[in-house]
């Protein structure tokens, strides 16, 4: 009998300690997001700018994995492809973070002085529902900048 409980609680803590292991592997990676990033520049360059749209904003499309999806603004800040459809078509260049930073503005920033690069904010996550820090992998492709982030 003392074999049994040994068991079924070695079992348990098994258990236990590969749930947060289990759900590590549910968070994309930073590498993960620039591919991402580079996997929609050649779609949207092959495809053209319409199909390449409707692709990204297609909640079932090849651009959504895990808490991965893509997030394309022009220069002016207007929404051309998100999670969250209400900001395909709005102008939100004024969004801010729950910190109060004025994100579009340091992403458009860093895509004209670089072409590429990360920006970091915090931002609801989809999957969780709660507030987090984000950093989001941008490229600059003529007058969009094509986004992807991952939450840590």
């Amino acid at each position: 009998m003392r074999t049994l409980y040994a068991m079924l609680l070695a079992a348990l803590l098994c258990c236990g300690l590969a749930a947060p292991l289990a759900q590590a592997g549910e968070r994309a990676t930073a590498a993960e997001a620039q591919a991402m990033v580079k996997k929609a520049v050649a779609y949207l360059q092959k495809n053209g700018p319409q199909k390449a749209y409707a692709q990204f904003n297609d909640p079932q499309g090849q651009f959504r994995d895990r808490d991965l999806y893509l997030v394309v603004f022009d220069m002016q800040g207007t929404g051309l492809a998100h999670v969250n459809p209400r900001l395909v078509g709005k102008l939100t260049g004024d969004i801010r973070d729950a910190d109060g930073k004025q994100i579009f503005h340091a992403q458009r920033k860093l895509a004209l002085e670089q072409g590429k690069g990360w920006v970091d904010y915090k931002w609801p996550n989809p999957v969780s529902g709660k507030i987090e820090q984000k950093s989001t992998y941008l490229e600059r492709v003529g007058d969009i900048i094509i986004m992807c982030g991952i939450y840590k």
